[in-house]
């Protein structure tokens, strides 16, 4: 078991970023968090946006690509406010990840660790 804390995500507190144990790498939940531990964007798309670069650095870092994802998990603690602006996501994911759509599912929450996070994006990925 390799575990993967890349730099650019900042230093994890009490978990992994990633794991890569028997050909899987399994991507710790991201949030729109910079480098130094804040929330960043203010909406919803923007925060997809920054949730889903954090989950593919952390991919990248434990060698995988975004086309090996296999299984991603959304906690959205707005479902209304992700289907309101789904086409502008679909957008973020093709320009991100590409056409290649993992099993998916979307759980709605009261709320994340840090209050100001609107998405976490957590998942699974077999770089082979």
């Amino acid at each position: 078991m390799e575990r993967v804390n890349p730099p650019e995500l900042g230093a994890p507190a009490g978990f992994s970023h990633a794991v890569r144990a028997g050909g899987a790498v399994y991507l710790a939940g991201q949030t729109a968090l910079d480098a130094e531990g804040r929330i960043v964007g203010d909406g919803i798309v923007e925060q997809f946006e920054r949730a889903l670069g954090n989950l593919l650095t952390a991919l990248r870092a434990a060698g995988g690509e975004p086309e090996h994802l296999v299984s991603v998990t959304l906690y959205l603690v707005d479902i209304e406010d992700y289907r309101a602006h789904a086409r502008e996501i679909g957008h973020v994911w093709r320009r991100l990840v590409g056409k290649h759509y993992p099993a998916m599912a979307a759980l709605g929450i009261s709320r994340l660790w840090d209050a100001e996070a609107l998405v976490e994006i957590q998942g699974v990925a077999h770089p082979g």
